[in-house]
């Protein structure tokens, strides 16, 4: 599993959002601060979506046509699921963005936030529960038992102080181009700039591991 925004794209979504609503520098600065882990992610996610407050539902469609695939991203799904495994997404970004990024890739399995829209324009309010630290490793988690996985056959990738749950819960946790915070604890770093080096560490681990005693 592994986060979106600056992970899986090499963009903040949000961060695109609000250049429609002229806040750009203004959200850009206290993303930057949640995911060094110095503000709680969903009081700084209401600080944020509320500056989006007017943005048109167009608006979205060029949000989507913006969006930057890390490099490496592609070939990750593809050979993940070559493997016959699953990548699934979870984000603290926004389901209208991530539904479509999701589908051509043939990822079926994603988590985000959704935005409250009334009468064509943002509200600048989220609709439902919040995409935050806990809650993406309590879907890791879900989504684990639901494949009928041990947490020690699962991954789970991101860069900021929110998906240092899902990191540490994981069998392989690894940090991609990651805040110093979460370089530090993450049992696996990799500085990029292709997510694909992720299958490496998943190979070497799997190679490391001791091979169990046939019983008698």
């Amino acid at each position: 599993m592994t986060d979106v925004d600056s992970t899986f794209v090499t963009q903040e979504v949000i961060e695109l959002i609000a250049e429609h609503a002229g806040t750009r520098d203004e959200v850009a600065a206290v993303t930057e601060r949640a995911m060094r882990g110095e503000l709680d992610f969903a009081a700084s996610l209401r600080e944020r979506v509320a500056t989006l407050a007017g943005v048109p539902v167009s608006a979205l469609d060029a949000v989507r046509e913006a969006l930057i695939l890390t490099p490496g991203a592609a070939e990750l799904t593809a050979e993940v699921q070559r493997r016959g495994w699953e990548l699934a997404l979870v984000s603290g970004g926004f389901a209208e963005i991530l539904a479509p990024l999701a589908a051509p890739l043939g990822i079926t399995r994603w988590r985000a936030n959704r935005l409250e829209v009334a009468d064509g324009v943002l509200t600048g309010r989220t609709v439902g529960p919040v995409v935050d630290r806990a809650h993406k490793e309590s879907t890791l988690r879900e989504w684990a038992a639901e494949l009928g996985l041990g947490m020690a056959d699962t991954v789970a990738v991101g860069d900021g102080a929110n998906d240092l749950d899902m990191i540490g819960a994981a069998g392989i946790g690894i940090a991609f181009a990651a805040k110093p915070l979460v370089r530090e604890q993450a049992p696996y770093s990799i500085d990029g700039p292709r997510l694909d080096e992720v299958l490496r560490i998943v190979d070497e681990v799997d190679a490391a591991a001791p091979v169990a005693s046939p019983q008698d």
